[in-house]
């Protein structure tokens, strides 16, 4: 009960936390008003940081939500030409996080990391199209345990200023296991191949638990 109301924090919120308290502490001798609303900001940051447990369904038949968030766009597209997929076709699942969603990303599918790629870049709104070509973002190829090329982007948003990675290259994972963080509102795309699509345009989604996509 206790970790739904007050769920641990991420490694990344402590610092940003610290911060705002002590904003709001030094505020607090000048302005009453002022320091309430840092209260409500230092709360807020907090509850950005979440990181909660998540119960994942352990069956890789089923590709698990990689983010927090709202599924903006479902479409047929070829892969990323960054990682030299450009002439492979792939559906491609859109998940918007803002920034009340919690922002730790996860791996949607049992397997190996066999690529990890970063690309600098812009700093457009994540939900717009061009921001998976010209925004800053960190691609994963992960091969599952049954030989699937899984690939998520991790998408910086009109906020957002830098993606965290938690994992390295060869790096074996479970389903549902954290793989990083993209601070203060971004975009996650996953992209899949000869998979049925459970998720819908509009629905909202938890990372780890929602499932996207079967076999």
């Amino acid at each position: 009960m206790m970790d739904n109301i007050f769920p641990k924090l991420h490694k990344e919120g402590y610092k940003f936390l610290a911060i705002s308290i002590i904003i709001m502490i030094t505020i607090w001798f000048f302005s009453n008003f002022l320091a309430t609303v840092m209260l409500l900001i230092t709360v807020w940051v907090y509850y950005f940081f979440r990181d909660p447990d998540r119960v994942s369904i352990n069956d890789n038949s089923f590709l698990v939500s990689p983010a927090d968030g709202l599924i903006t766009d479902i479409s047929e597209i070829n892969g990323p030409e960054e990682l030299g997929l450009e002439n492979k076709k792939y559906t491609r699942i859109s998940i918007f996080m803002n920034i009340f969603n919690c922002h730790v990303n996860r791996s949607p599918i049992e397997g190996k990391i066999e690529e990890i790629f970063y690309k600098p870049g812009k700093f457009f709104n994540a939900s717009l199209d061009k921001a998976s070509k010209e925004n800053e973002r960190n691609y994963y190829k992960i091969l599952s345990i049954k030989g699937e090329e899984i690939i998520i982007v991790q998408i910086a948003g009109l906020i957002a200023r830098r993606i965290v990675c938690e994992v390295s290259k060869q790096q074996n994972l479970k389903q549902g296991e954290r793989i990083g963080m993209i601070r203060f509102g971004s975009r996650v795309d996953i992209f899949c191949s000869n998979k049925t699509i459970l998720a819908k345009l509009g629905q909202n989604v938890t990372a780890g638990e929602s499932l996207l996509a079967k076999e």
